[in-house]
């Protein structure tokens, strides 16, 4: 049943996506041929009005096919044309592929479309219009992401700094008891450790304490943590000497802090889904402009390991499902976003070079483009593959 919802929630971030552009391209009047789910051979499709809706039976993403979003589709036909007229590049193949009776009448081709038609073409339209139609589809995307990071805020388990559980056998098990509150660590004092920051500074100063030479599974730090603590009104100080965790690459004292349900105002809502959103954009900006750094490309997965996560994450739970749909959603939102094509980034940029240029681009210079940005969309795919397939050959994949 969880690969079920897997894939209902990538065809439902797929859905936003290209409904967003359908929406934005009706809404500024230009005429939409296709709307699909998936890529042909169609399964089944149906027109109504002037557009063919459909589902596609390759589920690699979808698209929707605007009058005119090729420019060629509106240049005079030459010699070296395709049979129909029109040279057709892999994107223009595919939003094409399978058309039938239901497929209303693409720009050019042996019948010329009526000139009230070709006016509504997306390359007759002013440049704003073209940039709000391609950008509209990330911008659901990024959109969406913030209202599901908004919507889960609410009711999210607030740690506090009191000891909950504690590890059989570990350093804080001769040490801790549940119910301490911890109150500085190394002279460091944490009067507001209830906050996740002053959490993660706890972590990364127990971290500090290093095994002498290499750090391996269980090996003792050189020097103890100095913990002072709040027991039964009474002030300790602990000296708790932590271990090495190889799972999270780092030394531990081996104990879990509790939790209260958190009530947030809309203000500390908003902040906490701009936080992680802020936090995902860095992260996955910084992973592709550091794409030959050999640690960062392990970062990157295919469709194959982001499915196996949302798999695992939908056993954990509901929330935990929703916030890796939002974090999926805005990833898919600021990749369409690079300035390169097939991309809807590169769309964007070509349209401003227009701007800039005051006369239109020619197509064979955005075509050449395209074969650069489609290469370097298929080494991101490569590679997140190739992670994907040591992954699921080695370790598995693991939901942090």
């Amino acid at each position: 049943m969880s690969w079920v919802l897997v894939v209902l929630g990538f065809a439902f971030l797929i859905v936003v996506h290209e409904g967003g552009h359908f929406v934005a391209a009706k809404a500024v009047g230009m005429r939409v041929e296709r709307f699909f789910l998936f890529f042909p051979p169609k399964l089944v499709s149906k027109r109504i009005g002037e557009t063919e809706y459909g589902i596609g039976a390759i589920p690699l993403g979808g698209f929707v096919k605007i009058t005119g979003m090729n420019p060629e589709e509106l240049e005079p036909r030459s010699a070296s044309a395709a049979p129909d007229g029109r040279k057709r590049d892999l994107l223009t193949a595919i939003e094409s592929a399978d058309s039938g009776p239901e497929t209303p009448a693409p720009a050019g081709g042996p019948q010329q479309l009526p000139p009230e038609l070709l006016k509504r073409a997306y390359y007759n339209q002013p440049v704003w219009k073209r940039i709000v139609v391609i950008g509209a589809g990330p911008a659901v995307n990024i959109l969406l992401a913030f209202v599901i990071l908004f919507a889960i805020s609410f009711g999210l388990p607030k740690p506090i700094a009191s000891v909950d559980s504690i590890e059989p056998h570990s350093p804080a098990a001769s040490h801790l008891q549940r119910g301490d509150r911890i109150v500085a660590i190394d002279g460091e004092s944490l009067p507001n450790a209830g906050t996740e920051q002053r959490l993660a500074r706890f972590a990364q100063l127990v971290a500090s304490h290093k095994c002498p030479g290499r750090q391996v599974e269980g090996c003792r730090a050189t020097t103890p943590v100095k913990l002072a603590i709040r027991r039964d009104g009474r002030l300790l100080t602990l000296a708790v000497t932590p271990r090495y965790d190889a799972r999270v690459k780092r030394t531990r004292i081996g104990f879990s802090y509790g939790s209260a349900p958190w009530h947030p105002t809309l203000g500390q809502a908003v902040d906490y889904a701009t936080g992680r959103m802020w936090f995902v954009t860095s992260r996955t900006v910084g992973v592709i402009g550091r794409i030959f750094e050999p640690k960062q490309r392990e970062q990157l997965h295919s469709i194959v390991g982001t499915s196996d996560v949302a798999h695992q994450a939908i056993g954990l739970g509901a929330r935990e499902a929703l916030f890796l749909l939002a974090v999926i959603s805005l990833s898919l939102g600021l990749i369409n976003l690079f300035p390169f094509l097939p991309l809807d980034g590169g769309h964007i940029f070509w349209s401003l070079v227009e701007k800039l240029r005051g006369s239109r681009v020619p197509f064979s210079v955005m075509e050449r483009a395209g074969v650069v940005g489609f290469a370097l969309v298929l080494m991101l795919f490569v590679i997140g593959l190739t992670n994907d397939v040591g992954q699921l050959t080695g370790n598995g994949f693991h939901v942090r």
